[in-house]
């Protein structure tokens, strides 16, 4: 059995933050309607702990694959890079359950792995096996890995984040996400989907440093692609360390928690917040963009993990 958890963060939107210069001015976070009214979408005011006249709504997946119009897409499109990366495919698929079901929060169709070409780490999309990577398990490979430059690598993110606060009504969140360092480290050294991680485990017993140093590399380049994101339009960001809930407590502590704490320490600094914790309160003087840190645990392990949101201080 598991137990999906998330912690809500907020962070300021409305300066630059992206390590890069800017080419366009940031998204304000508020939407506006038809008369020029500044609207705040439900899910933002909720996770700002606002009272709200009900319980918001939104998908955490991003595809609506049940959806015959999805269906028919595949067909043209027949690869997920494909619908990912092709900025009106893109808007389109992740437009698709929202139109369908009208919840509140319209999240991008994209994948934990689409930064990772521009860390220098190519991958695919296997439809029937999922993510495949060349396995990185020696210093050669990781030295191959560069700091991403989202706006070079990743443009087709910004258009569809874009657009799609074009699209959606003004009482409706636009949705971003990235992975964390952990999971996104297990598809980098396995090579694949695995069920027991085998080959992880192994590196980090027999060659912590080497883990360290990808997981290092992957947390720099993951908070300059959320804050991308941020900059570009997500008024909502989810922070996916999915498979951190198979390790144990103690490896949580060592190779997942501070990893995650680099990302938010990062968005921290951009907008130029004392501590983590400023992410989390509502502040009169700056305006917010929700990050929701969700991470999945075995639900025996469930306290032992949760205490590690102490870090958020």
């Amino acid at each position: 059995m598991k137990f999906v958890s998330a912690l809500l963060l907020l962070a300021v939107s409305g300066v630059h933050s992206f390590s890069s210069p800017a080419k366009t001015a940031p998204m304000p976070l508020s939407n506006t309607d038809g008369s020029g009214n500044t609207v705040d979408p439900l899910l933002i005011r909720a996770a700002r702990g606002e009272t709200t006249e009900r319980v918001p709504v939104w998908m955490m997946r991003q595809a609506g694959r049940h959806i015959k119009e999805y269906r028919e897409l595949c067909k043209k499109y027949p690869t997920f890079r494909e619908r990912s990366e092709i900025p009106d495919v893109a808007v389109e698929v992740s437009l698709q359950p929202w139109r369908n079901y009208q919840t509140d929060g319209c999240i991008l169709f994209s994948d934990i792995l689409t930064p990772l070409p521009g860390m220098g780490v190519d991958f695919d999309i296997d439809e029937k096996v999922g993510p495949v990577v060349t396995p990185m398990r020696s210093w050669d490979d990781v030295n191959k890995m560069h700091l991403m430059d989202p706006s070079k690598s990743a443009p087709f993110v910004a258009e569809a984040l874009r657009t799609l606060r074009q699209e959606v009504t003004p009482e409706t969140a636009v949705l971003g996400f990235v992975g964390c360092p952990y999971t996104l480290a297990t598809y980098l050294v396995e090579g694949k989907t695995s069920k027991e991680y085998l080959e992880i485990k192994k590196m980090a017993f027999t060659e912590p440093k080497l883990l360290h140093a990808i997981l290092k590399n992957l947390a720099e380049s993951l908070a300059e692609y959320a804050l991308f994101q941020i900059e570009n339009g997500a008024q909502l960001i989810q922070i996916f360390d999915s498979w951190a809930g198979h390790l144990s407590p103690r490896d949580y502590d060592e190779f997942a928690a501070p990893y995650q704490k680099m990302i938010l320490e990062k968005v921290r600094k951009a907008h130029r917040l004392e501590r983590i914790r400023d992410l989390i309160c509502d502040s009169p003087h700056h305006a917010f963009v929700l990050l929701l840190l969700i991470f999945t645990v075995h639900i025996n392990n469930l306290l032992s993990h949760i205490r590690n949101v102490e870090f958020i201080d």
